[in-house]
């Protein structure tokens, strides 16, 4: 049920962007990267500084639930939908440029894909950021959970950060130290800032290089995880001590099913939609992980993926 607050959010918000960026009752699946998802009271997409900073706005102004996100490679939203208002960035928040005084410096869009990322900064000569060209999603979400991968994490190639409050108020710069990074953790989960742009430090390489090492990670990727099904990439956190992969398959977890959802027999770590699952599939297969795993190890799973409207 949309509250009074929500609404009088969307009356303001359609005052603030076009109509064809505010929409009404958005289906979630079209979003996320597990494809399921229930409606969103209203989706408005905002293309630069100002657009974001009125849009918040009006958010705190109402007190209207809200949420930004990214490219939604990380979030499972409940097949009711969600009551409020998601904001999504677009348009400047893309872009991606080589600094001119130093090039091994490189200001990325918190909306900019990583693959797409991975694409600029390999044309130019810049590695480091090899171990992020197969992590789905955008720069902002990565940062935001300090994304990582084959032994590399963002805090390793980020040198600052420009934020805004989460009232859009007060843009500034944070440096990495200020980001407080740590495993699958950044300051931005406190959720009292928004993530604009990230300064990337590089160094320098040949490119043919570059896209050797980008591709034999690929191809790691493709061999070791189920990358042709729908997913949310690593379905728990690494816990203490041990893998969450390992601690699942131990369990004779591979290949558990309910309905549309699995635990990929291909990699235990991620749970996967086989076609037609729904949220309430996939929370279920996560359910079953966690009891049988705590119930064989004596270790709790906490989910990596976002629950939206939702809980195990």
């Amino acid at each position: 049920m949309i509250t009074e607050e929500v609404r009088e959010a969307i009356e303001k918000i359609s005052g603030l962007i076009p109509e064809e960026r505010l929409r009404r009752d958005e289906p979630m699946e079209l979003h996320t990267s597990f494809r399921t998802g229930g409606p969103a009271a209203a989706f408005a997409v905002t293309v630069n500084e100002d657009d974001l900073s009125a849009v918040l706005s009006a958010l705190a102004e109402t007190g209207a639930e809200h949420m930004l996100i990214g490219n939604g490679s990380n979030l499972l939203v409940a097949d009711e939908g969600y009551p409020g208002v998601i904001v999504k960035l677009g348009g400047d928040f893309e872009m991606i440029e080589q600094d001119e005084e130093d090039p091994c410096l490189v200001r990325v869009g918190a909306a900019r894909l990583m693959s797409s990322a991975s694409v600029f900064l390999t044309g130019r000569g810049l590695s480091g950021f090899e171990f992020a060209s197969g992590i789905p999603g955008s720069i902002g979400g990565a940062v935001f959970m300090n994304a990582g991968a084959y032994g590399g994490e963002m805090k390793d190639v980020v040198e600052s950060v420009r934020v805004m409050n989460a009232d859009g108020s007060g843009a500034g710069t944070l440096s990495s130290e200020d980001m407080d990074f740590s495993y699958r953790h950044s300051a931005a989960e406190k959720g009292d800032m928004i993530i604009l742009l990230a300064v990337l430090r590089l160094r320098k390489d040949e490119p043919e290089a570059i896209a050797a090492r980008v591709a034999e990670l690929a191809a790691k990727r493709s061999a070791k995880q189920p990358v042709n099904f729908p997913s949310a990439g690593s379905t728990f956190k690494r816990p203490v001590g041990g893998y969450a992969a390992a601690l699942i398959e131990e369990s004779g977890l591979k290949g558990y099913r309910a309905g549309g959802a699995e635990v990929s027999e291909k990699h235990a770590g991620f749970v996967i939609n086989k076609g037609g699952a729904t949220t309430e599939d996939v929370l279920a297969v996560m359910r079953h992980v966690r009891k049988k795993v705590f119930e064989d190890s004596g270790i709790m799973l906490e989910p990596e993926v976002r629950l939206i409207n939702c809980s195990l």
